[in-house]
């Protein structure tokens, strides 16, 4: 990767949260920053990394918190590049994975700056790794899904088809679903899913207070409010959930 540019906007990922997991290119921009734009949820570690005058600035979404509006982060972007200055915008995972990365390029792109992409480790992949669990697997699954349970399969905001995803025989990884994983499980095994399919809810993954809690998707959801499951979290549904390669 090339040295940042004065005027440029760079998308960083982060990774799923331990600093070691993030990319070489990613932590040589932001020691190049002139500003540094970070989300809750990126390695806050890497913060020391950034030059001694550079400015961090946290615009992240804590749930049930403050949350910083995505057309003030895409303002700041075009502010602080119109400026001449070399301004990185750190998230966690991948930018373009559930991140506003997308948004975030176009909207500086109709402001006619610059923008450069540098991709992260997504914790839909890297959480269920380091719980044991693979995504694929020759003789289980030939391939998987990521999806957003951020709303309800029946809030008419939800463009996910859960019927249609149940019938598919892959993996599903579902991100922000820890509050709607009951619904979510029904609208599964509504859909054709067999009860007895394993699932397993992967917590904090890569970081100390990492948990895994394992049943079927009949019971996963009960059984991570029994463990007292918060976000950050990942379910995995499938064949492969059953396997703890640890």
């Amino acid at each position: 990767m090339n040295d940042l540019t004065p005027g440029t906007v760079v998308l960083v990922g982060g990774g799923p949260g331990d600093p070691d997991l993030m990319t070489v290119a990613g932590l040589r921009a932001i020691r190049q920053a002139d500003v540094v734009l970070y989300d809750h949820l990126a390695p806050q570690e890497v913060l020391a990394e950034a030059r001694p005058d550079a400015d961090l600035v946290p615009v992240g979404k804590w749930p049930g918190g403050p949350a910083t509006p995505q057309e003030d982060i895409n303002g700041l972007l075009i502010r602080h590049a119109s400026a001449g200055r070399r301004v990185v915008r750190l998230k966690g995972g991948d930018n373009y994975v559930f991140g506003r990365g997308g948004e975030e390029w176009l909207a500086c792109a109709e402001a006619g700056i610059p923008v450069r992409v540098i991709p992260g480790v997504t914790s839909a992949i890297a959480a269920p790794s380091l719980a044991g669990i693979p995504v694929t697997h020759r003789t289980l699954s030939q391939g998987f899904a990521v999806v957003s349970g951020h709303v309800a399969p029946d809030d008419p905001r939800s463009t996910v088809d859960w019927p249609a995803l149940a019938r598919t025989g892959v993996t599903l990884v579902i991100l922000m679903g820890v509050h709607h994983l009951d619904a979510i499980a029904a609208a599964l095994v509504a859909g054709g899913l067999a009860p007895a399919t394993p699932a397993a809810v992967v917590t904090s993954a890569c970081l100390p207070g990492m948990t895994v809690v394992r049943g079927t998707i009949a019971d996963i959801a009960v059984r991570a409010r029994e463990a007292g499951v918060r976000p950050p979290s990942i379910t995995v549904v499938g064949a492969v959930a059953g396997l703890s390669l640890v």
